[in-house]
């Protein structure tokens, strides 16, 4: 289908009001079920205009739909990004209200730092490594927009790749051949263990992401920049959040990050 650029403008309009109001939308695809992943795109860097024209920022990327058990539920055979934004980074140990999110859940992610720019297309697994600074424990909180997570690609592409807030350990500094495919991790919700995961599900290894952003992003004239922070997908299948939860993941080599839920 066509879609007007005052379409893409009242779109990205309603989720600046929702993620502002806390009050969840329709999905998109309801009215407009032709909508496909370049218009979610379309409304996506609308939305981030009017977010970083109100003061945010943009510190780095996160990619989802990044395992193939995703990819399949979603009828594609690639990721998709949306942006992290400055005002949504927290560091471990931090307590975070769970009313600042409608439906929020929680997943466990490998997470770099670039040390040098990345700017596709052309950038290889051997390119995005050697750009790779710091790695961290992360946990990303994920959060829709749409009414009960009742999203098709367009609906969470456009919705930031439904991303609501990271919380980030502190920095590592590995050696450049690290196997982080191999990373193992353990994650548990309020001292019970209810997930596992490694690197791997991560597009078979995380610095695969790392060089797939820089490609797509270089298709539209975006650079990685020296700095940004990169969220690798997650390992696991999210875990709903809510108050009191506490939310803890223990990596190999990278330590351990932990999330407070309180509840105002």
């Amino acid at each position: 289908m066509k879609i007007s650029e005052k379409d893409i403008s009242d779109w990205a309009m309603a989720l600046h009001e929702a993620r502002a109001k806390r009050c969840p939308i329709r999905p998109f695809t309801d009215a407009h079920p032709g909508l496909g992943m370049d218009d979610g795109y379309a409304i996506q860097r609308k939305l981030v205009g009017m977010l970083t024209a109100a003061g945010d920022s943009v510190v780095g990327y996160k990619a989802g739909l990044t395992s193939a058990p995703m990819q399949r539920m979603f009828g594609v055979s690639t990721p998709d990004y949306g942006p992290v934004l400055g005002s949504t980074v927290y560091m471990s140990g931090a307590t975070v209200s769970a009313h600042t999110f409608i439906a929020p859940k929680v997943e466990a992610e490998i997470v770099f730092r670039l040390g040098s720019p990345l700017k596709g297309p052309g950038v290889t697994m051997a390119a995005a490594r050697a750009a790779i600074a710091e790695v961290m424990a992360g946990l990303e909180i994920v959060d829709s927009r749409i009414e009960n997570w009742r999203i098709s690609l367009a609906d969470t592409i456009a919705d930031l790749a439904s991303n609501g807030a990271v919380v980030l350990a502190p920095p590592v500094v590995l050696a450049e051949d690290c196997a982080h495919r191999l990373t193992g991790m353990a994650f548990s919700r309020n001292g019970d263990l209810v997930a596992t995961g490694a690197g791997a599900a991560a597009l078979g290894d995380p610095v695969a992401v790392v060089a797939w952003l820089a490609n797509v992003l270089g298709e539209h004239g975006v650079t990685l920049d020296a700095g940004q922070l990169i969220m690798t997908g997650a390992l696991h299948a999210a875990v709903p959040m809510g108050p009191g939860d506490t939310f803890v993941a223990e990596f190999d080599r990278l330590g351990t990050v932990t999330l407070q839920v309180g509840d105002a």
